[in-house]
């Protein structure tokens, strides 16, 4: 499995309201000429689309492992999650940076901003509410760590992207409001472009954010704490281990884990012997670290290691 439904969960809750929202603002930026509001409804579109694109991933890197993949599709949920980031810089930074620039040259006053309040009011509610379910997802896997340490921790793209994007549209909706009331009541609409950068900032940050950290794992990422101790220890407490020389993990997607041991045997092991240790370890490991769905082991004498390490050091 690539990622968990309470994954899915939050995705799904938050399309729905992305969506919802969308169409909202639209009508509200047609109707009042607000830059802002259409900077936010070219946002919401945007994270409507990035729902669509992770339950993509998440479907994609499901699929069973073929000919041509041998090791699963599990880093498509990685691809795509950096697509998503991609995609919140270049879409919805970039057209609101474009349509702030182009009402601060040319401002057009808001009509009726009650409208926009109303709607910012509401869609502040609808965000709010995903952002929550969001959250409480993501307090259930973060454990005591803060939630940078969290997130940089995290194999689940999904699971904090969502919380991102969400926390980037209730800013983005202050500062709407904000650049709205300012234009408004002060009668300077060149206020309301402002707000469309603001909020154009506002998604760059949190994409280039949300861009390293899904980098980090597309490019591959290894299992930390729990597995990587639990690994070892059942490896080294196999009869017939005389000591674990090296041990190298990879995420292929939140649980899917490959695992490659090299371990040092007795000398006075038979082939059928190792043979009967390895296919134990494999499925002691297996069973008790299901994220861990392959493991290869190979049989090497630390003095061997030792001469191949000075070998690759002086090359």
């Amino acid at each position: 499995m690539a990622a968990g439904s309470g994954s899915r969960k939050v995705i799904y809750a938050a399309l729905a309201g992305n969506l919802l929202v969308a169409l909202t603002k639209f009508a509200a930026a047609g109707w009042t000429g607000s830059s802002a509001m259409l900077s936010e409804g070219v946002h919401s579109v945007v994270d409507t689309s990035n729902q669509i694109l992770l339950l993509y991933g998440i479907s994609r890197s499901s699929k069973p492992p073929d000919e041509d993949h041998p090791l699963g599709y599990g880093r498509e949920l990685y691809f795509w999650s950096f697509i998503v980031a991609l995609l919140i810089f270049s879409l919805g930074a970039g057209v609101s940076l474009y349509e702030g620039i182009a009402h601060i040259s040319e401002p057009v006053e808001i009509k009726d901003p009650i409208v926009n309040y109303i709607v910012l009011g509401f869609s502040f509610v609808f965000e709010g509410a995903t952002f929550w379910i969001a959250l409480k997802a993501f307090n259930k896997t973060r454990g005591p760590l803060g939630y940078f340490q969290a997130v940089h921790r995290s194999k689940d793209p999904p699971s904090f992207l969502v919380l991102f994007e969400d926390s980037a549209a209730m800013i983005g909706i202050v500062i709407a409001f904000i650049g709205t009331f300012a234009s408004s009541q002060l009668g300077m609409p060149v206020l309301d472009g402002v707000a469309s950068i603001g909020i154009a900032l506002v998604l760059a940050a949190t994409a280039t954010f949300l861009a390293r950290e899904s980098k980090g794992l597309l490019i591959g990422e290894g299992a930390r704490g729990h597995t990587l101790r639990s690994i070892r220890q059942i490896a080294a407490e196999q009869p017939g281990v005389e000591r674990v020389n090296d041990l190298v993990t990879v995420h292929l997607a939140p649980q899917q884990v490959v695992a490659a041991l090299s371990l040092e045997f007795k000398d006075e092991l038979t082939t059928p012997q190792i043979e009967n240790a390895v296919a134990n370890i494999e499925r002691r490991i297996c069973s008790q670290n299901p994220e861990v769905f392959t493991v290869f082991i190979k049989p090497q004498s630390s003095t061997t290691r030792a001469e191949r390490t000075q070998t690759t050091a002086t090359q």
